[in-house]
């Protein structure tokens, strides 16, 4: 059944390409830290970073190519942009030996106090952006929405099917971000330090595959 796997292909694109790219399991030490271990107040951030995702996600993959052509920016230039952005994070994960600052404020915020409502509006900045969704997801899911048919009607099959994929992709931040706690307990301080340096270099190889797509589109290696 050709369509049907059409159709699963397109679901499972948006996690497959996203997922790595927002390499949730780095952030997630940042996440615990911020929740604290209030299981409540851990599920209610959670929630909400899944809710400001999606809303980055789909707002990127459907309207990101148009605020594109109207700055007449190419999505070669995009890929390479954003690859660049993606393998350089990837780099600085592998190579830094402490904290970044966004992690260090994170904590200092940590050590102060926060109530419910400053954890609500915190849920975008950091967590949701950058260190999720940063720049390299959000030209990911361009690049994503960019290849949707253009013809009404297969537009809103494909979007559709593109909207439960994003659907998916933030489902399983939530569940990773609402067990962070157990989840970097049981790996311990060594287990979380070789989780991200493996991620890191996942991204890094992943910037530089878009960034080689780019490239290759622009010298017309690719259609």
């Amino acid at each position: 059944m050709p369509v049907l796997s059409d159709l699963l292909h397109a679901l499972f694109l948006v996690p497959l390409t996203l997922l790595p790219i927002m390499n949730p399991f780095s952030s997630a030490p940042v996440f615990s830290m911020t929740a604290g271990t209030d299981p409540l107040v851990n599920r209610q951030l959670a929630r909400q970073v899944a809710i400001n995702c999606w809303f980055v996600i789909v707002g990127s993959m459907l309207v990101g190519t148009y605020v594109l052509d109207l700055f007449g920016i190419s999505l070669p230039i995009v890929r390479i942009g954003g690859g660049l952005l993606v393998a350089s994070s990837g780099w600085r994960m592998l190579s830094r030996s402490d904290d970044d600052s966004v992690q260090e404020a994170v904590r200092r915020s940590q050590a102060g106090g926060l109530s419910r409502s400053e954890l609500v509006r915190r849920s975008f900045f950091p967590i949701t952006f950058p260190l999720t969704t940063g720049p390299g997801t959000i030209a990911a899911a361009i690049a994503i929405g960019a290849g949707l048919p253009r013809t009404p009607a297969l537009y809103l099959a494909g979007a559709g099917v593109a909207m439960l994929g994003a659907t998916l992709t933030v489902g399983l931040i939530y569940l990773l971000y609402r067990n962070s706690v157990v989840l970097m307990a049981k790996l311990g301080e060594v287990g979380t330090l070789v989780l991200t340096r493996l991620m890191a270099f996942l991204l890094l190889c992943i910037g530089l595959q878009i960034m080689w797509t780019g490239w290759a589109q622009l010298n017309g290696l690719q259609p």
